[in-house]
């Protein structure tokens, strides 16, 4: 599913990976922990297309088959639309679209009918447990519900990977414990693959497998 062979990133004279090797089997659900400053959020933005590699010898990076240090921005933005979903600490919805619209939205991008989206929106706004809340505006639900509505966003284009960077840091313990059970159900039910980048101890714990880093590097599979 995800492939990675010497992967560096460096920012100026600053090195912040210092070749990452990583391969996640299709439908595991892995967690990324470390201290603050070991590189998790770069690794994370990197194997999810948001930023680009540092272009060392013998770097490598595949996902789902297709080989991502030779694609253009353009296909590498189609790429992403199709393959990958995100889940971010604060869940980025537009405060002027109803629920159901940002779930939509990515769909929408991917040029997909808007019946059909409109349907698909619908099956997983209520199979998150928010039908009732499809029509309302980001101001109007709870942080909970705000971060379920971004699940629903994430996994519009049925992605093969999700990729959630601190999913639950800004919720409450039991919203975090009710959001940390969804992934298990979501990969349960259509088989996506998570990355979690997490300083939450619970979900670690719960996830088939665990990467531990620190200073740039993996140093736990």
């Amino acid at each position: 599913m995800i492939s990675g062979k010497n992967i560096h990133k460096s920012y100026g004279d600053v090195e912040i990976l210092k070749g990452v090797n990583i391969n996640i089997e299709k439908g595991e659900i892995v967690a990324i922990v470390g201290p603050s400053g070991a590189g998790k959020t770069t690794l994370l933005q990197i194997l999810g297309t948001l930023d680009k590699a540092n272009k060392e010898q013998n770097y490598n990076l595949s996902i789902n088959n297709t080989s991502i240090k030779g694609l253009s921005d353009n296909e590498l933005a189609m790429f992403r639309n199709k393959h990958i979903g995100f889940i971010f600490q604060f869940h980025q919805l537009l405060p002027e679209f109803t629920a159901i619209e940002n779930v939509c939205i990515p769909a929408f991008i991917a040029k997909k009918p808007k019946k059909e989206t409109e349907q698909r929106a619908k099956e997983l706004l209520e199979f998150l447990g928010l039908s009732h809340r499809e029509h309302h505006k980001p101001s109007e639900l709870s942080g909970g519900e705000q971060q379920r509505v971004a699940v629903a966003r994430a996994l519009i284009n049925n992605p093969s990977v999700i990729f959630a960077d601190e999913p639950s840091g800004n919720l409450d313990s039991s919203s975090a414990e009710n959001l940390h059970q969804l992934f298990f159900e979501l990969r349960d039910k259509f088989g996506q693959t998570f990355v979690l980048v997490t300083h939450n101890k619970e979900l670690a714990a719960m996830a088939d497998r665990t990467l531990t880093m620190k200073d740039g590097v993996v140093i736990d599979i």
